[in-house]
């Protein structure tokens, strides 16, 4: 639809070139050039000034700025010696900041992009006015094309700041984070005292098939592990927990919710901690076993690297199941009860009514959740990083520890070993990996297709 709708435009445009008289053509050299002519000046007078500024700016700044973009330097800073009165001193020396060669880079192009909208924008008003005087249709004054900015066109109107909000903190942030992936900006090439240059898929390849691929596979195979066992063991779990509290003829209901709801009012990062004590080699789980005479030496449930997973599981278990459980709740309170009482009359069991009835309507709802959670799980930089560290280590990784995921890798090898390449390429597999596990499985689930039919 929205191609179709730009070829319309752009056939249109052709068409107002084409057929159009002066005041049309030289708009498509002139900016403004038809509003002038139309008498909208003031119209006029601001695509004019936008086309001279942009001009000026084009040969000053942008021109040197997309120069720099493309060779990210020449010269790094440094010191040279010098004598100065008399004395030898090491004086800095100006140089290239490849750092800031490639964000102004890649904010020329982001200007150059919104002139161009503008430059559309032009020649549009340019076609209405060829339009408004072929149909002889009065030409509305610049109060008149105002008031529409409040009128049809509030949206629009509404949508100007944040737009520009998305692009200089969102848009220029992320397309320079991308572009880092594709350079060699590491701990050796740290600006401003040395430059980084383009190394094309260099780090993409290290990463899947070089030195960086001993480490990667593992931590991607236990991302994923990790994030579908958190989640369904949550969703599952929470779902279960909702009906035996849900059941006929259990008392205090409102008691039994509101325990579990206590794990969800206090802090994550304090649970985790408190989780993370408690499990130590020297905590009070251990000591108590030992005490106990169940064990002689102490459990490693966070310094050995597969009871450390165990551990992650079932500690996530305990912050995840009440958010399910309470969900679940709000559902299964408003199940079509007429169903099943119906099936009951016909002798159903109650697992056969939750697999025919309850389960499916929770699944159908909480579907869209579940999908949030699971792309949430590969991002959960909490649980790991507190009650872990992504330890124990392991010295076949580079960077990382057992119980490492995708993201805290990232995270170290941006904060630690300054290897932002690296981490800038780990970022682009993770939005890869998140997108593509959202729409595969979404596209295919009932709430997607029945959504699609309403």
């Amino acid at each position: 639809m929205g191609d179709t709708t730009i070829k319309s435009q752009a056939n249109s445009m052709l068409d107002a070139f084409k057929h159009g008289g002066i005041k049309t053509k030289l708009s498509f050299f002139i900016m403004g050039a038809s509003n002038f002519l139309n008498k909208q000046f003031i119209k006029g007078f601001l695509f004019l000034m936008t086309e001279i500024l942009f001009v000026i700016t084009f040969v000053t700044q942008v021109i040197p700025s997309i120069h720099g973009l493309i060779t990210l330097g020449t010269t790094a800073q440094g010191v040279q010696k010098q004598v100065v009165d008399g004395i030898e001193m090491n004086v800095p020396v100006a140089g290239d900041n490849s750092m800031i060669l490639l964000i102004f880079g890649l904010a020329s192009i982001i200007f150059c992009l919104v002139f161009l909208y503008v430059y559309w924008c032009n020649l549009k008003s340019a076609r209405r006015l060829y339009e408004l005087n072929r149909d002889n249709k009065p030409i509305p004054t610049f109060i008149e094309d105002l008031k529409t900015l409040y009128d049809s066109r509030f949206h629009m109107t509404l949508m100007f700041i944040p737009i520009i909000g998305v692009i200089v903190f969102t848009i220029l942030p992320l397309v320079y984070m991308i572009s880092i992936a594709f350079t060699s900006y590491d701990h050796n090439h740290l600006p401003p005292k040395n430059l980084f240059s383009w190394v094309g898929l260099q780090n993409f390849s290290s990463m899947l098939t070089g030195r960086m691929a001993g480490t990667f596979f593992p931590l991607l195979s236990w991302t994923l592990i990790w994030a579908v066992f958190a989640t369904f063991t949550c969703f599952f779990f929470g779902i279960l927990l909702a009906l035996l509290i849900n059941t006929k003829g259990v008392r205090g209901k409102k008691i039994w919710r509101t325990l579990f709801v206590i794990t969800m009012a206090v802090p994550q990062f304090i649970s985790l901690l408190i989780m993370r004590s408690l499990l130590a080699d020297a905590g009070p789980l251990n000591t108590l076993l030992q005490n106990w005479g169940w064990i002689d030496s102490s459990l490693p449930f966070l310094s050995d690297g597969t009871w450390a997973k165990f551990s992650i599981i079932f500690v996530n278990m305990w912050i995840g199941i009440p958010v399910t459980m309470l969900v679940s709740t709000a559902i299964i309170m408003n199940l079509p009860q007429d169903q099943i009482e119906a099936a009951e009359i016909d002798g159903a069991s109650r697992f056969q009514i939750f697999k025919s009835i309850t389960f499916p309507e929770i699944l159908l709802i909480m579907t869209p959740n579940l999908i949030q959670q699971f792309i949430g799980n590969i991002n959960n930089f909490n649980v790991i990083y507190l009650l872990t560290g992504g330890g124990p280590t392991n010295s076949r990784y580079y960077q990382a520890g057992e119980t490492d995921l995708l993201v805290t890798w990232l995270y170290k090898l941006t904060v630690e070993a300054a290897d932002y390449n690296l981490a800038s390429v780990i970022g682009i597999i993770i939005f890869v990996l998140s997108a593509f596990f959202s729409l595969l499985v979404y596209t295919r689930t009932n709430s997607y297709k029945q959504g699609g039919v309403s």
